[in-house]
């Protein structure tokens, strides 16, 4: 019982406060690998303003008529073939990223985790700790690039769930970090490591990033910026190691939806020309995912391997994300735990 509860009248309802809530949030998976929750899944993430950036009544027939009835199908085939017997495997990654920095920061601070769409919803989640007592709330992007269409939108639904309080709690964001030297070295260190692993030596390496349409950029969207700065540094830690002598980088950009001009250079279409022009050794990785999801799983690992060897290329891998690797979880510990500044 705090203090609080001791002045209070017998016929007050229960209060708690005084602790202080870490919210990491990443983008979402469906609930199962099914159409109908695909299905569902998609018509919330393709719904929001953020993410489709078409007028409504443009975009909703479209959306309702064409890509609800024929897209859930082929996405939970790739979805079919990266799911767990623990779910999802962002949804799984993510929960064990908030288990293992639970308890880092004192008995005093909870620590939970949301997807942006689908579940555990960030509605939920931030009732739930508010009603454990957290006035003060930290939610975490595990976005190291900014992008409207994902940093953004997470604030916006903050917001949205914040409007319908009448107890609002006190809220810090964590900022994208993508050059932020204790991610590179996170990065340089895991990858270094997962090098060691692999039973050959590449040519070359893709880090690829989630793609986003051309006009974001033009609209003054610091994603291409972001990427590119992240890819310039995390070269330059790993051009000085020497596992990594004569290996050749290229950023490249995934996941290309719609007919819309895209981020250049395409994943897919990079790793066709690097088996045409007689590449036989690649690997890829993914800096801008915090976890592995069906975007590395399944369209890197699966999709893309059969990309580049059926053009002619000979060995392939793709390096995991940061997820819960002592490297990753020591970065987001110490990000986060910067951030607490003040409240702990």
């Amino acid at each position: 019982m705090t203090w609080q509860n001791q002045l209070l009248p017998n016929d007050h309802p229960p209060v708690s406060s005084g602790s202080v809530g870490v919210l990491l949030v990443n983008l979402g998976t469906p609930d199962a690998p099914d159409p109908s929750s695909v299905k569902r899944y998609l018509k919330q993430f393709l719904s929001d303003k953020r993410v489709i950036e078409i007028p409504a009544i443009a975009w909703q027939p479209i959306l309702r008529g064409i890509i609800l009835n024929t897209r859930p199908a082929k996405s939970a085939e790739a979805y079919s073939k990266v799911w767990t017997d623990r779910g999802s495997p962002l949804a799984d990654i993510t929960s064990r990223q908030a288990e293992a920095i639970e308890g880092q920061f004192g008995e005093n601070v909870l620590v939970d985790f949301a997807m942006r769409y689908g579940n555990p919803s960030i509605e939920d989640k931030l009732k739930a700790l508010t009603e454990k007592g957290c006035d003060r709330i930290l939610v975490a992007p595990l976005y190291p690039q900014y992008s409207a269409a994902t940093t953004a939108t997470v604030f916006d639904e903050v917001a949205r769930v914040l409007k319908e309080m009448r107890w609002q709690p006190a809220l810090r964001f964590l900022p994208p970090y993508h050059d932020e030297e204790l991610y590179l070295t996170a990065l340089a260190d895991d990858l270094t490591r997962q090098l060691g692993n692999l039973s050959f030596k590449p040519e070359t390496m893709l880090l690829s990033f989630h793609g986003m349409p051309q006009r974001t950029l033009e609209k003054g969207d610091p994603y291409h910026c972001h990427c590119q700065k992240t890819s310039r540094l995390l070269r330059e830690k790993l051009e000085v190691r020497p596992e990594w002598a004569g290996v050749k980088f290229v950023t490249t950009f995934q996941s290309r939806f719609g007919p819309a001009q895209w981020l250049e250079p395409a994943t897919d279409d990079t790793l066709v020309a690097e088996g045409e022009k007689g590449t036989k050794r690649l690997v890829v990785a993914a800096p801008g995912f915090s976890a592995d999801c069906v975007e590395t799983l399944e369209e890197l690992a699966l999709e893309g391997r059969d990309e580049f060897l059926e053009s002619g290329g000979e060995e392939f891998a793709v390096m995991d994300c940061l997820n819960v690797s002592g490297s990753g979880v020591e970065m987001l510990k110490s990000l986060i735990g910067r951030e607490l500044s003040g409240w702990i």
